[in-house]
């Protein structure tokens, strides 16, 4: 899919139908013939942009000719199972006059540029568009750690219960996803150094500005990237504990009933023998005598127990 903006002279962003030169070209999934239109028309290197579809590309630059490739990892939440991940986007600037965004899917931080929300872009400026995807791109780890973070808390809520396999699989999830990020963050933290030393992208006082501020917005997700992962390791042991606590509960309070009814049971085992008992056997009340003597026995027992904490 390609879709092309420009930022026309109400400073708004402008869909265009034909690609014009200082314009934002937007690449979703494409097909090989859209790559081929965009190479012909922007003198775009072809290999460059195939590459940018392998979703285990790392966060790089990369500056031959007249083309630069900045390469940055973004999250996203999967359909299935909510789960956050992370995905490479590839923004290639030609001839400083076109601005090229490649993804295998649709990500929400392009989203937040399409539907202008976020301010004050013009397609010209090349260089305040990288940083400003820099920028949103740190602030969009936040959002989503702070996501995170609710479903620790939710999962923390939920520890004094016996365990279930879903939740289980919900802390597995959380683990992994701050793996994804924490590993992006710092694959993203390199890039962003790099560009500082301004060999990549030329820079003006206010680009330099706004790259201090997505530096220290990335260095923040990586700090929160870190602490949760601590958090998650607590819970993930307290999980363990109470699991292991849980279990042991049931299995004391197992053994504990089985004894008591087995009381009952090696009296009656033992009645039902060939023994004589003389003249208590032809008694008229010895059954229930026998069961009244059972179950006194048992609740001697169970008091014990209850006693010891042992039900």
């Amino acid at each position: 899919m390609i879709n092309i903006y420009k930022t026309n002279i109400d400073s708004k962003l402008e869909k265009l139908e034909k690609i014009e030169k200082k314009c934002w070209i937007d690449l979703v999934n494409p097909t090989v013939e859209e790559i081929d239109e965009v190479t012909k028309l922007t003198s775009a290197n072809k290999d460059l942009l195939m590459k940018m579809l392998d979703e285990e590309e790392t966060p790089r630059v990369e500056v031959e000719d007249d083309t630069k490739l900045v390469v940055i990892d973004t999250p996203f939440i999967e359909d299935k199972d909510n789960k956050y991940s992370t995905l490479p986007i590839g923004i290639v600037i030609v001839n400083d006059s076109y601005f090229i965004t490649i993804s295998s899917r649709k990500l929400e931080l392009l989203k937040l540029f399409k539907k202008e929300k976020i301010k004050n872009i013009r397609t010209e400026q090349k260089s305040r568009f990288l940083i400003r995807l820099l920028y949103e791109n740190a602030k969009l780890y936040l959002k989503y750690l702070k996501k995170i973070d609710d479903e620790i808390d939710k999962t923390e809520k939920k520890l004094n219960k016996l365990s279930e396999n879903g939740e289980l699989i919900n802390v597995l999830n959380i683990e992994k996803s701050l793996v994804y990020f924490v590993t992006s963050l710092n694959e993203n933290k390199r890039l962003i150094d790099k560009i500082s030393k301004g060999n990549v992208i030329k820079m003006y006082e206010e680009d330099i500005d706004l790259l201090e501020d997505a530096t220290i917005e990335n260095e923040q997700a990586i700090e929160m990237t870190k602490i949760y992962r601590e958090i998650l390791a607590s819970v993930s042991g307290a999980y363990a504990t109470i699991i292991s606590n849980n279990l042991n509960t049931a299995m004391k309070i197992l053994t504990s009933i089985t004894i008591i009814f087995s009381v009952p049971t090696m009296i009656s085992s033992f009645m039902g023998m060939n023994v004589n008992l003389g003249s208590f056997s032809s008694m008229k009340y010895a059954f229930i005598i026998v069961l009244a003597f059972s179950i006194v026995i048992s609740i001697i027992i169970a008091l014990i127990f209850r006693k010891k904490k042992l039900l």
